[in-house]
């Protein structure tokens, strides 16, 4: 994987500051007991979302006409955990709908209740208008090209092309490292050719959990001719933070060399706001898409205890960003404009920047070349 160049640098603030008066109000917590959030602004205006859910036994679908609606949305449920032959279906985590050539698709992952943490991925269709009508058919389970846990794919194009991009164990050890994959797509429920490795947890702020090294969670937001990829790393609890890596529109996005990693989190518990572990996240804009949004799930207490995974109290929460005419990410306060001319935090730091306390219009942090 390729260092990344100043000129290629997407300009993060990585500390979550207390709140300030936001010019698009939006409550955070946005919905409580929902992690791994996924919100869509649909071409029919309507902003849809979805999450893992307390009981991993269902998926749901709420929408509203703004992201503040969605508080207040009442779900429906799309689907439930559902008995195949000798085992039902057990802990469905992160689901995530995308429209793709005229119909619904949701890809989440679960296990069994015989392997109920050996998840692989699946994918639902429904060809209705509206995905919280009509009926959800199940598609079956995506085939990676390798039998281990795989979780988290997300779907998106670039230059013509349909991808997959998901987590992945190296091995069927719980042991080995959980890895970032890409393919290209045949369809929208079938890879076409061989998936390749793009990322590795292999950056000191992504061990700090050292038994469980992970890059999980990916989140494309494409902007300025480069292809961004958030993602998660460490354990589910006040480790867990959001990693950012890039590649330019055009260039092979099946090869490693193609991507380059930011050199530390751009997001990461802030304990003088009461925010922890955030990850997991998503993008969406505001309608007229001048606002870029960033979706992720937090905690607001510090300690959990094991497992961290099935603590229910991961709550979804939205940070409004920079103007997208600006054509850079820069992450800030939650549900805030943010304010730019302020030192980096000390995460950032530490992570190897360069700061300007005064650098209003390209943040103030520029991660050295």
């Amino acid at each position: 994987m390729k260092a990344p160049t100043l000129a290629s640098i997407l300009i993060l603030a990585l500390a979550i500051p207390p709140a300030a008066p936001a010019q698009d109000p939006v409550p955070n917590p946005l919905v409580e007991k929902r992690a791994d959030p996924y919100v869509l602004l649909g071409s029919d205006g309507w902003y849809y979302f979805c999450a893992t859910v307390p009981g991993f036994d269902r998926i749901e679908i709420a929408k509203a006409r703004d992201l503040s609606g969605l508080a207040d949305a009442v779900p429906v449920v799309a689907w439930k955990a559902k008995r195949r032959g000798l085992v039902a279906e057990k802990t469905i985590w992160a689901p995530e709908l995308h429209r793709i050539d005229g119909a619904w698709y949701i890809y989440y992952a679960s296990g069994t209740s015989l392997s109920p943490y050996d998840v692989r991925i699946r994918v639902l269709e429904n060809r209705s208008d509206d995905p919280t009508s009509g009926e959800w058919a199940d598609r079956g389970a995506v085939d990676t090209g390798k039998d281990t846990l795989c979780l988290d794919a997300t779907t998106f194009e670039a230059g013509g092309t349909r991808y997959l991009a998901w987590a992945q164990r190296l091995t069927k050890s719980s042991s080995s490292s959980m890895d970032l994959y890409i393919a290209r797509m045949a369809s929208p429920t079938r890879l076409a050719g061989k998936a390749a490795m793009i990322g590795r947890a292999d950056r000191p702020w992504e061990a700090r959990d050292p038994g469980n090294l992970k890059m999980q969670g990916p989140a494309v937001l494409r902007r300025g001719g480069r292809i961004f990829i958030a993602y998660s790393s460490n354990a589910t609890d006040a480790r867990y933070c959001v990693g950012l890596m890039e590649a330019k529109e055009g260039s092979d996005l099946l090869s490693a060399a193609s991507w380059a990693k930011l050199p530390g989190p751009v997001l990461g518990s802030d304990p003088a706001a009461g925010v922890y572990g955030p990850g997991h996240n998503s993008f969406t804009t505001s309608p007229d898409g001048s606002i870029d949004y960033i979706v992720y799930h937090a905690r607001d207490y510090e300690e959990v205890a094991d497992p961290a995974i099935l603590d229910p109290n991961r709550s979804t929460r939205v940070q409004s960003p920079r103007p997208a005419a600006s054509r850079r990410w820069r992450a800030g306060a939650p549900a805030t404009r943010c304010t730019w001319n302020r030192p980096c935090a000390p995460a950032i730091r530490s992570a190897g920047t360069s700061c300007s306390a005064t650098s209003t219009a390209w943040g103030g942090c520029w991660p050295r070349a």
